[in-house]
């Protein structure tokens, strides 16, 4: 009877988390679908291979066991076979559960010698020897739309998705390309298996006005040219409420000013948010009037003295 190498089946360490083989799980799991694969029978085989060292490592008990059998397999193979090895600590390890993968792949046919040796098998038997395995469902990709904002202020999407109406709340503070997960909303499971998950990418539109650098927010704030010489208080209108900007005098276009806390919300966190960046953009005035044209003369006489 050959080793099943688990770890090396699914391309993770030995000390990998339950999360690390969950994700490793997933990916491969969908790379060798029956769906994809389309008749390929080696694909098929390692998608049952997959689904095995899955049931095994997604489970503590029965990883822990593996863990001991493995540094154990020396003895079994060097007392020749199924003699002389105790067999009872390892086989008949229980049952319960099901085993879980992307997809609505139909017939999955039983385990490995390997793993009924060891663990036992489970499920109701059917033609050939099969087991009938409950599945989970595929997890499902979706895109919604929203401006900066909604994504500033926070907001709600109603959809239509298989049939059903779905309210989506979105806290404010998301960011572009940002995926939230409605669990249970993805495809069908099989057999009693769960559904999978509805993943929904976030796109934040672009704004006229306001660039978006992190928690950040970057505008340009027009000063008017007496405000800029002079120095004086410069609106600016945010994307909630307004706030004056004391502007010093001799002030220089491309001059920065930084409003603390003014920035985008920092999603999922009450009452915190990024800063606001406000670049000088002088305005120049227009339609000048004569006794302006005649002052501004005046000035540039005055400038050439010096």
């Amino acid at each position: 009877m050959e080793y099943k190498d688990y770890y090396k089946i699914l391309g993770v360490d030995k000390k990998a988390s339950s999360a690390e083989i969950k994700k490793a799980f997933r990916k491969l799991a969908m790379k060798y679908h029956p769906d994809k694969a389309k008749g390929d029978k080696s694909a098929e085989e390692k998608f049952k291979g997959i689904n095995e060292a899955n049931e095994v490592l997604s489970d503590s008990g029965k990883r822990k066991k593996y863990d001991e059998l493995g540094s154990n397999w020396q003895n079994y193979e060097q007392a020749g076979g199924n003699e002389g090895f105790d067999w009872g600590r390892y086989g008949n390890q229980g049952e319960g559960g099901y085993q879980q993968y992307n997809g609505d792949f139909d017939d999955m046919s039983g385990y490995s010698d390997f793993f009924d040796a060891f663990f036992g098998g489970r499920g109701k038997s059917r033609r050939g020897g099969g087991r009938s395995v409950s599945t989970i469902g595929q997890d499902m990709q979706a895109m919604i739309e929203i401006t900066m904002r909604e994504s500033y202020s926070g907001t709600s999407k109603v959809f239509n998705y298989n049939g059903q109406s779905i309210k989506l709340n979105i806290k404010p503070g998301i960011a572009d390309g940002q995926v939230l997960k409605l669990a249970g909303k993805g495809g069908a499971g099989i057999r009693g298996g769960q559904a999978g998950d509805l993943l929904i990418t976030i796109k934040v539109l672009s704004d006229a006005v306001f660039d978006r650098k992190g928690d950040d927010l970057y505008a340009f704030l027009n000063v008017p040219l007496y405000d800029a010489v002079l120095g004086g208080k410069v609106e600016f209108e945010m994307i909630k409420g307004k706030v004056k900007v004391d502007v010093p005098k001799e002030c220089s276009a491309g001059k920065i000013f930084r409003l603390a806390k003014l920035g985008m919300p920092k999603y999922g966190k009450t009452g915190e948010s990024g800063d606001l960046y406000l670049t000088v953009k002088i305005d120049l005035p227009k339609n000048l009037s004569a006794k302006e044209t005649a002052l501004f003369n005046e000035l540039k006489a005055l400038g050439n003295r010096h």
